[in-house]
């Protein structure tokens, strides 16, 4: 093995060594998953929430797919489209911030989401994550509309490696922020699979949004 491989290896190593295991995430976020604590919340019509037929079923959830693709290598991630929304936004890498929340863009520009750096990129064997904010001061924000996504739209992500991972969308749920089910989120399902998370539910001016609409996606072609 050559030494450039063998630095590939070793790279690849210190990126898993510093993934946080899903049991702490799923800790942190079930706390507040403080994604979106600048969301205002104060537009007269607020954003869409999960239809009842979106969320997710037994089958799907248990992992019922025609063949997946094979999962890709570690790559960063470039932009993230969701046409069934017009979304098209440059992604940037977030971690968590000094108080141990999963970290988010700055709330400054609103077309712009972020890639959770502590699991899998998208297309990896794994649970990827991808958040944003659904408001700022001045309106709406990238991921306004993510709860009138439905069953069979797709998100697609590109990777800076020049691959695209386009995920199907399987479920579209909302959860309180004070019961969030971080092992039914984030769990991996042996498979690659996307979570795209914003704020949503009601909206209280002392506490923000009382929820979070998450996106439940997986690996269903590469381009």
């Amino acid at each position: 093995m050559s030494a450039s491989e063998l630095s590939e290896l070793a790279e690849e190593e210190e990126r898993r060594r510093r993934r946080a295991p899903w049991g702490v995430i799923a800790l942190v976020l079930l706390t507040g998953l403080a994604l979106i604590r600048n969301g205002s919340g104060e537009f007269d019509v607020g954003p869409p929430q999960p239809a009842s037929a979106a969320a997710l079923d037994t089958r799907t959830a248990s992992g019922v797919f025609g063949r997946t693709p094979e999962a890709l290598p570690f790559s960063v991630v470039d932009r993230v489209r969701i046409p069934a929304i017009q979304v098209d936004a440059p992604v940037m890498p977030v971690g968590l911030d000094a108080d141990g929340w999963v970290d988010a863009p700055p709330p400054e520009d609103p077309n712009l989401a972020g890639w959770f750096t502590g699991a899998v990129s998208p297309g990896e064997k794994g649970t990827a994550v991808i958040v944003g904010h659904v408001d700022n001061k001045q309106g709406p924000a990238v991921f306004y509309g993510l709860g009138a996504l439905k069953k069979g739209n797709r998100v697609e992500v590109r990777r800076q490696d020049g691959k695209t991972a386009v995920f199907e969308i399987y479920g579209i749920e909302v959860f309180a922020k004070n019961d969030f089910p971080g092992d039914r989120v984030y769990a991996s399902k042996g498979a690659p699979e996307l979570r795209v998370i914003t704020c949503g539910g009601g909206f209280s001016q002392q506490n923000g949004y009382d929820g979070n609409v998450v996106v439940f996606a997986r690996l269903a072609e590469v381009r």
